[in-house]
């Protein structure tokens, strides 16, 4: 991964973990830089940013973890998906991460490529949200 790659990574997990980007431009931002998609580790409060070829950087997110729940509740997760496409008053991507693990997440996949984020829990049931239309 080039240092320009790894700087747009960087600047993608701090920009979200700030609310200064929403989910769309950091997909934009990342599609544009050539990134395929990332794995975003809630439990190690890590990213994981791939390139086609399988090169990848991890970027620690510097965000507290809270337990995640045993039981996968999809309802939930995709509640806080909702919550997050809205742009409500008072979104903040902690408080998604904190619902989310709340509904047992333990971490989610985004592949640009596939237009979808795939969230799974600790026993591997999962939940796959695909993007909107454009």
């Amino acid at each position: 991964m080039s240092a320009q790659q790894r700087a747009i990574a960087e600047d993608c997990t701090k920009a979200s973990e700030e609310d200064r980007m929403s989910f769309p431009q950091i997909l934009g931002a990342l599609s544009n830089a050539g990134i395929e998609g990332y794995f975003a580790d809630l439990r190690r409060a890590v990213k994981v940013y791939y390139l086609p070829d399988g090169d990848s950087v991890e970027i620690a997110t510097g965000a507290a973890t809270p337990a995640v729940a045993e039981a996968f509740d999809a309802t939930g997760i995709a509640a806080a998906v909702r919550w997050a496409q809205s742009a409500a008053a008072g979104y903040t991507y902690k408080g998604f991460c904190d619902r989310v693990m709340a509904a047992g997440c333990m971490g989610y996949l985004v592949s640009l490529p596939g237009r979808r984020a795939v969230y799974f829990g600790r026993t591997g049931e999962t939940h796959v949200e695909h993007f909107p239309n454009r």
